[in-house]
């Protein structure tokens, strides 16, 4: 038995989500990126990379991951490169998108052999948190300017515009692609490809594949260019769980268990957002809270339901632990890094990563 706390990826239910990917890909024409910020765990790119055309980044070692471990196009996008950098950067992508106007003048010269594109900035987004809204007031993420955009446009070929956000909503994804038509086509008519990047929730229950099918192909048509699309959380939503052990139960006016994990260590967007960790649903009559082993007063994963008490040694399960999470896991309080297991699409579990003290160590100096 894997000795917690790890996350569980399960190959058979990251298969689900690629099969949709696969599925869009198919009938709509769009190339799928997998989005390297949300998920990096290459141990699982071999059945990925079967699904998806590449890899789109937000900095140099994303880049680099994604040439070097997934393969196929390699989009390079970051909000600002620095001069020590654009080298590197161009050597590992086919692909490099700019942020600003500003960028793609002081890199035009070294890019200039180079696929180049623009971030644009619609002004509209489905964000319903302000820290994550791209369009929120005075946003650095992507030029507003149709105008100042214009007279750039011969240095470009294509666009990235993103400004879906958990967006599970296809009424609300076709009404703000139309605003990015309204307010950019000209501009859209002008270039080869647009990249309308993350955040849409396509491969979510119930989600109307045919008519995002529809949509994506009519806008690919009206302005002939190949789209893409950026999944991060659409590509693994539902597919891993991070295994934990229940190291003590107290009461302090509520039932308390406390694990061997850490919302601030392993899964920090719950802290970011102030929202609680998933579990498998449960009526039972017992009500715990459970908490992180940090020093944090607020190291909360979440009040749940068991059918019996819970006891030292009893382990948890939270599911959809995949997004976010692997990616900014940290040393905070020094508590134990998670472990990384993959079970194969044959069912048998298989331990990849493990961390240890050298890791923490080798993190500092």
């Amino acid at each position: 038995m894997i000795k917690t706390p790890y996350y569980l990826i399960d190959k058979s239910k990251l298969l689900r989500n690629l099969e949709k990917i696969a599925y869009v890909r198919e009938h709509s024409g769009a190339k799928a990126l997998l989005a390297l910020k949300c998920f990096a765990t290459w141990s699982v790119f071999d059945l990925m990379q079967q699904y998806m055309d590449g890899t789109t980044s937000s900095s140099l070692y994303e880049v680099k991951l994604g040439r070097l471990k997934f393969g196929g196009e390699t989009h390079a996008y970051s909000v600002a490169y620095g001069d020590d950098e654009i080298e590197e950067v161009l050597a590992h992508s086919d692909k490099i998108i700019f942020n600003s106007i500003s960028q793609l003048e002081r890199f035009a010269d070294a890019s200039d052999l180079h696929v180049r594109g623009l971030r644009l900035n619609p002004g509209v987004s489905s964000s319903e948190f302000l820290i994550a809204d791209p369009s929120r007031p005075f946003s650095r993420l992507g030029e507003w300017d149709a105008e100042k955009i214009a007279d750039v446009i011969d240095q470009v070929s294509g666009f990235m515009i993103h400004n879906n956000c958990e967006n599970s909503d296809f009424g609300l994804f076709d009404q703000m692609l139309s605003q990015i038509e309204e307010r950019f086509g000209e501009l859209l008519e002008q270039v080869e490809w647009v990249s309308l990047g993350g955040g849409i929730h396509f491969t979510g229950e119930g989600y109307p594949l045919d008519a995002f099918c529809e949509r994506l192909k009519r806008f690919a048509e009206r302005y002939d260019v190949q789209v893409y699309l950026e999944p991060g959380e659409a590509a693994i939503t539902m597919s891993t769980s991070l295994e934990v052990s229940v190291l003590d139960t107290l009461y302090n006016g509520k039932q308390l268990a406390v694990v061997d994990s850490s919302i601030e260590a392993h899964m920090l967007d719950l802290l970011i957002y102030r929202q609680p960790a998933k579990m498998e649903p449960c009526e039972g009559e017992h009500e715990y809270m459970v908490c992180g082993k940090s020093c944090l007063a607020g190291d909360i994963f979440g009040e749940f339901r068991f059918d019996k008490p819970l006891k030292v040694g009893d382990r948890l399960s939270f599911i959809d632990a995949a997004g976010y999470t692997m990616v900014k896991k940290n040393w905070f309080n020094g508590v134990k890094m998670p472990s990384i297991a993959v079970r194969q699409l044959d069912g048998e579990i298989e331990l990849v990563r493990e961390f240890g003290f050298e890791d923490f160590v080798n993190g500092l100096s």
